[in-house]
């Protein structure tokens, strides 16, 4: 039988995609984080990302 760890005591690696502050947060625990910059597509904007999705299928 092997010895499992249990995911409750391994330690904590994070990729945070969001708030630069959760990752803050999570730093000054110790945790490792890396953090990702990401935002929506044309901001969010829908009428904006359907005009880029036509304009990717054309290419």
């Amino acid at each position: 039988m092997t010895d499992k760890q249990s995911p409750l005591t391994r330690e904590v690696r994070v990729i945070n995609i969001g708030l630069e502050r959760f990752a803050d947060d999570l730093r000054s625990l110790g945790v490792q984080v890396v953090q990702m910059d990401w935002r929506p597509p044309a901001g969010g904007d829908k009428k904006l990302i359907e005009i880029l999705d036509r304009l990717k299928d054309r290419s």
